[in-house]
């Protein structure tokens, strides 16, 4: 029995001819959709890979700018705090405002006037306020200006105000 299903049933008469080469054509269709199925499925198979792939690089992206903000700021965390001036036993009360609230910083007669000409800054670290000199100031203003609440810079060609009431002598017992 070497014959095939197909040549037996052609030689007993139960198939014709014509009926063989109609299924044979349309063996060979369905094997060829078949691969194109394969094929789509394949390529549907690499655009979901390929569109995995991107939103596995963006996230892994933002992780990084998190992870560089972090470090950024554990930075300049660090750098206010190594470099923070002592207030202890502040006999001065130091008036400044911050995000709108008026703000109560007791410091030293001669960090007072320091803070007046420039030498110094008041910054906010967390939820604390800390003296720094103007040069880690600078530093900080660079990285992130806005934890610079107070920095009194002296400013270059004067101002046109501060001529006019240059004749004027101020008390030096003036408190603001």
């Amino acid at each position: 029995m070497g014959n095939s299903l197909q040549e037996q049933l052609l030689k007993a008469g139960l198939v014709n001819a014509h009926q063989v080469r109609q299924k044979q054509t349309q063996r060979r269709k369905n094997k060829q959709q078949g691969k194109s199925e394969d094929e789509a499925r394949r390529e549907q198979l690499r655009q979901e890979m390929a569109r995995k792939q991107a939103e596995d690089r963006a996230l892994n992206q933002e992780r990084e700018r998190e992870a560089q903000r972090k470090a950024e700021a554990a930075a300049l965390r660090e750098l206010i705090h190594t470099h923070r001036l002592a207030r202890d036993n502040g006999e001065v009360a130091y008036n400044f405002v911050d995000d709108g609230a008026l703000k109560r910083l007791y410091v030293k007669t001669d960090q007072q006037q320091a803070l007046v000409a420039g030498e110094l800054a008041i910054v906010r670290q967390d939820h604390f306020y800390e003296l720094i000199p103007a040069a880690i100031a600078e530093r900080v203003a660079e990285r992130n200006a806005a934890l610079i609440l107070v920095w009194n810079r002296p400013e270059e060609g004067g101002n046109a105000e501060a001529d006019d009431y240059a004749d004027y002598q101020v008390p030096d017992d003036l408190m603001w």
